[in-house]
């Protein structure tokens, strides 16, 4: 397993799913950490998860912010102007976020379709498991792949599927299932 890259900071903002920190390095966002059990539980795993210390907010961190809290609040936006630094993310793990930041806010997809993009419907095992290891949860949409029967499945984050849920239901996402093609 890779580590994700020395962030220089990170900062923790209220959104309406919860408190969640956003982590950044001079190379764009390293990461955003979904709300934990309580604020100081987001603090310490993003400190813990990108080796970030807290700092107030640069410019770019600030847009993806803005962007990010925008969205949640019904502005549809696909937050594909947020810059990623994925550096060190293997490259089948990053074609799998670039496809799944084509899926439009408020529409879903499934791992399979992903996979038929990416080479055949038998990855989809691998794209489930590449969106599992996603910390840029929200700017890489995992939550918008659904399993081939258009169920909620696969979200590991704190509040589990409910939040997946919760997270579609604020895009405006009409049904919780598959609804393609994308992109």
């Amino acid at each position: 397993m890779t580590l994700p890259p020395p962030a220089a900071a990170y900062r923790l903002f209220d959104t309406v799913v919860g408190v969640c920190a956003i982590a950044w390095s001079d190379g764009g966002i390293t990461g955003l950490q979904l709300p934990e059990r309580s604020p100081d539980a987001t603090s310490a795993r993003v400190r813990r998860r990108f080796r970030a210390r807290e700092q107030p907010l640069s410019p770019r961190a600030a847009h993806a912010v803005d962007a990010i809290r925008a969205m949640l609040d019904g502005v549809p936006d696909d937050l594909t102007s947020i810059a990623l630094d994925m550096h060190d993310i293997p490259s089948f793990d990053r074609q799998v976020y670039e496809m799944a930041r084509r899926i439009p806010p408020g529409r879903t997809s499934t791992y399979g379709e992903i996979a038929a993009r990416l080479g055949g419907r038998a990855l989809a095992r691998a794209v489930g498991q590449a969106l599992g290891r996603n910390r840029f949860a929200i700017i890489v949409p995992c939550h918008r792949v659904l399993s081939a029967d258009g169920a909620l499945r696969g979200f590991s984050a704190h509040g589990g599927l409910a939040l997946k849920r919760r997270l579609l239901e604020l895009e405006g996402a009409t049904a919780l299932r598959a609804q393609l093609p994308f992109g």
